[in-house]
């Protein structure tokens, strides 16, 4: 006697979606509560995604294994960090300490100027009442005490990306393993994707802040703004950070500038005004045209929602963050289940 066995049915739509947002929500969760390793873990396959760019040409020049064009691409960034700290790490350090003591005479230079306008005072005004009121100086005390853990915890971040580098094959395998098998050929897919979507855009990014360092320095320059170089330095740093990191570093200019008058200041912020266009207009479209088209809007949205989760950190790595998360939903959601044609009767 043979038994019949019914064959099994596929679960409906509604389940899988219910399940699917139910797998969100406690991803999600778990994201919340483990902030701080995902943050690090993501510094680390940014390192991981460079090194790999950098190690992939002398792969193929060199004709040597991966680990070794990984060890080689390792050995090449520490010398020319190491010669360029030795060529021109006294200037910096120099021009750094004496920006830290121009700072306050720019204040004072700010605060004077615009005492003398009814607009100034006025904002002058609104500062003093901000002062005076119960801010939270505290908490912003224990972020600045966060950040500085942050900063402390780069060299992990290193290490780790140099292991990732070496051998992202099997971190990758591990991570495919962890989905159903019906799934794998995808999520592999969608995670190779990611890469090279983050490893262009890296790309880019670096472009587009040689760009804007380079051209602040020789503009400042021009314009007889001292500590050029240094300031040129840290808006090509700063730009690594859409919109925010460029209207800081314009800021610091302008600040400075106003040492020099009212004039000046105007001059500088017409100087940075310009750069910032000229980045954001011309050169960055051809980059997300090239690696990930990202919105303006969500670039912003990113680093407010990922502050917010993670602080400061989450603010540096929201744009790469945002990169890899659309590549993921436009692989993984829009692909694998908005466009799949349903099976015909």
């Amino acid at each position: 006697m043979t038994i019949k066995h019914k064959p099994t049915q596929a679960a409906p739509p509604s389940t899988r979606i219910l399940a699917l947002g139910t797998l969100l929500i406690v991803l999600g969760l778990l994201a919340w509560r483990l902030s701080d390793v995902l943050v690090l873990m993501f510094g680390a396959v940014i390192v991981a995604v460079a090194l790999q760019a950098f190690a992939a040409p002398l792969e193929r020049f060199l004709g040597v294994k991966h680990q070794l064009a990984v060890a080689a691409a390792v050995v090449l960034t520490l010398a020319v960090v190491v010669l360029g700290s030795w060529l021109a790490g006294d200037r910096l350090l120099a021009q750094t300490e004496d920006l830290r003591q121009r700072i306050p005479e720019a204040m004072a230079a700010l605060v004077a100027w615009a005492r003398g306008h009814s607009l100034g005072l006025a904002a002058l005004k609104v500062w003093e009442g901000l002062n005076a009121e119960d801010m939270p100086w505290a908490s912003m005390a224990n972020a600045a005490t966060r950040t500085l853990g942050a900063l402390g915890s780069i060299g992990l971040v290193l290490v780790l990306g140099v292991y990732l580098a070496a051998d992202p094959q099997l971190y990758r395998r591990g991570l495919v393993r962890l989905v159903p098998p019906a799934w794998r050929t995808r999520v592999d897919g969608a995670l190779l994707a990611s890469a090279q979507a983050l490893s262009r855009w890296l790309l880019g990014q670096g472009i587009s802040m040689l760009f804007v360092g380079s051209t602040t320095a020789i503009g400042l320059a021009v314009l007889g703004i001292p500590l050029a170089a240094t300031i040129g330095v840290i808006a090509g740093v700063l730009a690594f950070v859409p919109f925010f990191g460029p209207i800081a570093s314009g800021i610091l200019a302008v600040l400075l500038a106003f040492m020099q008058g009212p004039q000046q200041a105007l001059y500088v912020a017409g100087l940075c005004i310009a750069i910032q266009q000229v980045e954001g207009n011309l050169l960055m479209p051809f980059v997300q045209r090239w690696a990930v088209n990202l919105p303006a809007v969500l670039g912003i949205i990113a680093a407010v929602i990922f502050g917010l989760l993670f602080g400061l950190p989450g603010v540096i790595l929201a744009t790469p963050l945002m990169v890899v998360l659309i590549v993921l939903i436009e692989k993984l959601y829009v692909e694998a289940v908005l466009e799949v044609e349903p099976p015909t009767v």
